[in-house]
């Protein structure tokens, strides 16, 4: 099965990393580390239910796409994260 586009975004700065999202991703998409969180575009199907479960409207669903949105925001694949968390 092709992995979909991916529309989620994570707004990093504005998180309080509360783990409402993780808790209702059904791909298990979404990584929590300490202060930093991040989407497994591998995993993620855009299903919305992170954006609903956002508190702080942290989690935002880009019709387009998340091309449109400047290299700094895009997602990060699994192993591009773990590494970032064991500097």
């Amino acid at each position: 099965m092709a992995t979909p586009h991916l529309m989620i975004h994570i707004v990093p700065d504005k998180c309080d990393f509360c783990g409402c999202c993780v808790g209702v991703c059904p791909e298990d998409a979404i990584e929590l580390k300490e202060s930093e969180i991040a989407i497994i575009e591998e995993r993620c199907t855009n299903c919305k239910k992170c954006v609903w479960a956002c508190p702080w409207d942290v989690i935002e669903f880009h019709r387009d796409g998340i091309n449109t949105l400047p290299k700094k925001l895009f997602a990060i694949d699994e192993n591009q994260f773990s590494k970032s968390l064991s500097k």
